[in-house]
């Protein structure tokens, strides 16, 4: 079985290259800006290679930085990019935030995961191009950059092309389902994907390779229960994968509320006032056991069992596949990723005063049935 180092000793007719944001007079201004509104390349390559390593930090006064800047990828001179996400997102780092994140494919690294680092090979056969758009009102004062990569005669013919896709949606309980009652009971059933949070649909042939998963949670009650399905090909529900929840689905269990960061799973990020309310990022990358699919593939996860629950829900897929993709959906505007705010103690308050009138204007402690 091939290993992450398993071919490192084997010489191969390649040549190391990179583009990165150096000063070329010899000084030590190695960056770049972008001004607002602008999109600039970081990479413009020609012929066969592959992208080994991406290296990028950043300095931006914009407090949303991490989801205004967007990050696309094109191969072999496509018109529609194979990757297309905020570039937080992207490299592990939910809601525009800032923190150490540890995985085999990328890594937010110290200090204050200010360090964005992402190993997945991106091969290409003619040409590829790696743009940088700032969806912002402010000026990106310091862009630095590394692009390493190799450079081949020619491409093997059985490599597929790195994609990536940013979805993000406020969920909505499915037909209305929001009492704690009905959250908390597991009788409702669901057999079918129609209502889930989308994932992925893609066409063509191809294996994933990986998800990241963002849940703000304006609840303390539990947010997963969610099953992860998978239809392959075409298939009907239930498919040929079908999870059980989405602790689950990340390999871990009992609905934890802990940063647990395997190379290939779990919490980079959990911010939670009590219980479970806040944010959650989780991941998991399928790098032993990726989904193959040859014709189609489907991919979603309930929010909350039966998809019972209101969460602020964002994800990127990671797959390989051949060219061409289907074009993505049109990319959201800057409103439309805007985080939700978090949920202060003066809401909770609210909350509280909200029962207290639904109770008949008693002064209740407030676990009242």
């Amino acid at each position: 079985m091939a290993g992450p180092l398993s071919g490192i000793a084997r010489f191969r007719s390649a040549r190391s290259r990179r583009q990165s944001s150096y000063d070329r007079s010899g000084g030590n201004r190695d960056w770049i800006e972008i001004p607002a509104g602008a999109k600039i390349d970081i990479a413009t390559i020609a012929g066969s290679g592959s992208i080994r390593h991406i290296w990028i930090t950043v300095n931006h006064e914009d407090p949303l930085s991490r989801r205004n800047l967007v990050l696309r990828m094109y191969w072999d001179g496509e018109a529609h990019p194979s990757v297309e996400s905020p570039l937080g997102d992207f490299f592990g780092q939910g809601w525009a935030e800032r923190y150490n994140f540890i995985s085999l494919p990328l890594a937010a690294a110290p200090r204050e995961g200010h360090a964005l680092n992402c190993y997945f090979p991106m091969p290409f056969a003619d040409g590829a191009r790696i743009e940088i758009e700032n969806d912002s009102e402010q000026a990106v004062s310091h862009f630095y950059y590394y692009v390493d990569y190799e450079q081949y005669d020619q491409l093997e013919s059985d490599l597929g092309r790195f994609h990536a896709w940013w979805n993000r949606k406020i969920t909505q309980p499915h037909e209305g389902r929001i009492s704690a009652a009905e959250i908390n009971s597991f009788n409702d059933a669901n057999q079918t994907d129609a209502d889930n949070f989308l994932i992925l649909a893609a066409e063509g042939r191809g294996q994933y390779v990986g998800t990241n998963y963002y849940v703000d949670n304006p609840s303390p009650l539990w947010y997963g229960e969610g099953d992860d399905m998978w239809l392959i090909d075409g298939e009907a529900w239930p498919g040929s994968l079908h999870g059980t929840g989405t602790e689950d689905y990340v390999n871990t269990a009992w609905g934890p509320a802990e940063e647990y960061q395997h190379p290939y799973f779990g919490y980079g990020r959990v911010r939670h006032s009590f219980g479970w309310l806040g944010r959650a990022h989780a991941y998991r990358f399928h790098l032993e056991d990726p989904i193959h699919f040859q014709q189609s593939l489907r991919a979603t996860i309930e929010h909350g069992h039966a998809n019972n629950l209101t969460l602020d829900l964002a994800t990127v897929a990671y797959w390989y596949q051949s060219e061409p993709h289907q074009p993505f959906p049109v990319f959201p505007d800057r409103e439309a990723r805007k985080p939700m705010p978090p949920i202060e103690v003066t809401d909770i308050h609210r909350w509280r005063d909200a029962w207290r009138g639904s109770i008949g204007g008693q002064n209740p402690w407030g676990n009242e049935r």
